[in-house]
């Protein structure tokens, strides 16, 4: 399986995720090319050589109009240090405000002059019509529409009421859009992450001084592992925070793979730690990951109880749920049920364990799993389309009739199961 693995030891920005995964493809010529070619009004995007603790990799820098968003660090002492770095934060405003209208800003980092402020309607106007494949477009609308809900919760605001300074929200599209174009052009299957390092401190932004990790970002990375530590400083971005939340199924550590490319997507900021996002590309067997089966004994709870228990399991996202008859103390016939769901499922699912059945206590299992790659396709018989259902990998291929279809062939022709299986051979 076609696996990429983000190393964010150093957090994640959208510039550091683009220039990581800009290392990655065959022709970056051809990217950048795109990229300045989609119509974004005063962007280019461009990418340099960058050296980090000895280490060479990509820095891309996204300028609008010439200017590159800063982000603005607190040190422990109380300094503020400037840092060209892709950030954006969205501000709320309790006026009525006429789209197109500009503003005069004399509380600002860096000295804009007169700026437009861009709303989430202009931002979908906006992707909706850049030089994309639809899925790509699709991709990029839905992290936006992750980094502006969470704008909204940290402001307290309608998702419409919120408004982003135009370097920032262009930057932000920009990174945005690279990122999910890098996506679909490495042809990935699966992406995994590192627990995120969020950093330490403070960050000044249009509001005032902010914690790190700022508001925004803390809501996106609800539900991801996180940490801080001794550096002081913004790793993560909202930008950055909703990228990850959006193409990473899995965080923890590196899978087993076959590592084809390696590449360096570096930030601006300097610490003693190599400032970047690491990518590699390369391939991981049968799709190999860890389930969890949680199990537990029930020697009180009624057939039906079960029976609800199991199909409320199955609604929730369990993999498979199915019960073994066992017998236990006193001589009592017992049943033991047992859930495989995916780790990240599984305190939602034991909830559901106790509150549908009468058990005291729940186990865990970890399991190392391996699947056959699953797929279905139609095909049009003269009784009507019947799906199969297909799997493939581990040098074994095979497909299997829908039983649902099955079964409607064989009641409409007065037939038996095996004769409609024979006939579809």
């Amino acid at each position: 399986m076609r696996t990429l693995y983000l190393d964010c030891g150093m957090g994640a920005a959208g510039d550091m995720l683009m220039a990581a995964l800009l290392e990655l493809v065959d022709d970056k010529a051809a990217f950048l090319e795109k990229m300045n070619g989609l119509g974004l009004p005063g962007v280019a995007v461009s990418a340099v050589p960058a050296v980090k603790c000895g280490i060479t990799g990509t820095h891309v820098a996204v300028t609008v109009h010439g200017e590159e968003e800063v982000s603005c660090d607190v040190s422990p002492e109380g300094h503020i240090h400037h840092h060209d770095h892709s950030h954006e934060h969205g501000h709320e405003h309790s006026h009525e405000h006429e789209h197109g209208h500009e503003h005069e800003h004399h509380h600002h980092d860096h000295d804009h002059g007169h700026h437009h402020h861009t709303g989430m309607g202009e931002i979908r106007h906006l992707l909706g019509h850049l030089e994309l494949p639809e899925a790509v477009r699709a991709d990029a609308e839905a992290v936006y529409g992750l980094i502006a809900e969470a704008e909204s919760h940290a402001h307290g605001a309608p998702v419409e009421e919120i408004h982003f300074h135009e370097v920032g929200s262009l930057d932000a599209v920009a990174d945005v859009a690279g990122v999910c174009l890098l996506v679909h052009m490495l042809g990935v299957e699966r992406i995994v992450a590192s627990p995120v390092h969020v950093g330490s401190g403070q960050v000044r932004c249009a509001h005032g001084i902010l914690p790190v990790p700022a508001p925004a970002t803390a809501h996106i990375l609800r539900d991801v592992p996180i940490y801080g530590g001794a550096i002081h400083g913004e790793l993560c971005t909202p930008t950055g925070a909703a990228l990850l939340k959006h193409f990473v199924t899995e965080f923890g550590a590196m899978p087993v793979m076959k590592v084809e490319k390696i590449g360096y997507g570096m930030g601006n900021k300097d610490f003693e730690a190599a400032n970047c996002v690491r990518a590699l590309l390369g391939e991981t067997a049968g799709g190999g990951d860890e389930v969890a089966e949680l199990c537990c004994n029930l020697d009180d709870t009624t057939a039906e109880a079960i029976g609800f228990a199991q199909e409320e399991l199955l609604a929730a996202g369990a993999l498979d749920v199915y019960t073994t008859p066992i017998g236990m103390k006193k001589g009592r016939p017992a049943v033991l049920l047992s859930c495989m769901c995916r780790m990240e499922d599984r305190e939602r699912l034991l909830g559901l364990l106790f509150r549908h059945t009468t058990t005291l206590g729940v186990r865990e299992n970890v399991c190392r799993r391996y699947t056959l790659e699953r797929g279905e396709r139609t095909v049009d018989t003269p009784h009507g389309p019947v799906r199969l259902k297909t799997a493939s990998g581990w040098g074994v291929v095979r497909s299997k009739p829908e039983y649902e279809d099955v079964a409607r062939i064989a009641r409409g022709q007065g037939i038996s199961l095996a004769e409609v299986f024979d006939w579809l051979k």
